[in-house]
């Protein structure tokens, strides 16, 4: 396999990167000098804190903003990057909202909202970034899902199902793109210390950490690690896995 360039030396796109676990991706990458493009839709001050901590380890830094589920600002979100030469040799499509209730609770447009921003956006990155990598015959697609995609969750059926259908789209993918070199993976992690359970009573997370075989929630950076060492160009036979890192909470 030949590189088209140093793998210090590529540039990695990470959506919703401006906070939780696609933060720590963006600084995991910038952590070896990689060209790191911070995706962001509204916050600005702290897609900005991420880039200032990613140029601390000398990584050339771009943040851009746009709504995934919208192709138009996905398309100008693409020409910024290419005015800036940044065009993306790995993608984390992390992007995503949880919703938590009863499916008799839900509305359509809370529906349409969560699988639009979870799956329709993965699909619009991808779509939009996927031929550059294939004129290459290489590149790295590392998408970023949930334990629930793989064995649902009681009130949060509509998150499960658009995790579910993102592991599907990373498996028909991968067939459809190993021809060129380029890998498709899902990283589907359980319980992370992020914003999104922090939504729950500290006796719910407490519940939570006590099913968990080894006794805690994941950190950021646990997942940031399994999904660097996916873009890495040794893991080039790795291509249409779902791995989830879960401390054995599903096995």
């Amino acid at each position: 396999m030949t590189l088209p360039k140093p793998f210090s030396e590529q540039t990695v796109l990470i959506t919703g990167a401006s906070r939780g676990i696609g933060a720590a991706i963006a600084e995991r990458f910038a952590a070896v000098g990689m060209n790191v493009v911070i995706h962001y839709r509204e916050s600005h001050e702290a897609a900005n804190e991420v880039a200032r901590s990613c140029i601390k380890h000398g990584a050339k830094v771009l943040t851009v903003s746009a709504d995934v589920k919208s192709r138009e600002q996905i398309n100008k979100m693409k020409e910024k990057i290419e005015q800036k030469e940044m065009i993306p040799d790995i993608i984390v499509n992390n992007a995503g909202i949880s919703h938590y209730g009863l499916l008799s609770d839900l509305s359509e447009d809370e529906w349409d909202l969560v699988m639009d921003i979870n799956l329709k956006g993965a699909f619009l990155c991808t779509q939009t970034f996927m031929t550059a990598m294939i004129k290459k015959k290489y590149g790295r697609i590392i998408n970023v899902s949930s334990i629930w995609g793989i064995s649902g969750a009681s009130c949060e059926v509509v998150y499960s199902t658009a995790k579910g259908g993102l592991n599907a789209f990373t498996k028909a993918l991968a067939k459809e793109l190993a021809p060129s070199g380029v890998t498709v993976n899902a990283v589907a992690p359980g319980a992370v210390h992020t914003e999104m359970m922090a939504g729950f009573q500290s006796d719910d997370q407490e519940a939570i950490a006590n099913e968990i075989p080894v006794g805690r929630f994941a950190l950021p950076d646990e997942v940031a690690s399994l999904v660097y060492f996916l873009a890495l160009p040794e893991s080039s036979y790795i291509t249409g896995q779902i791995i989830s890192p879960n401390g054995g909470w599903l096995t």
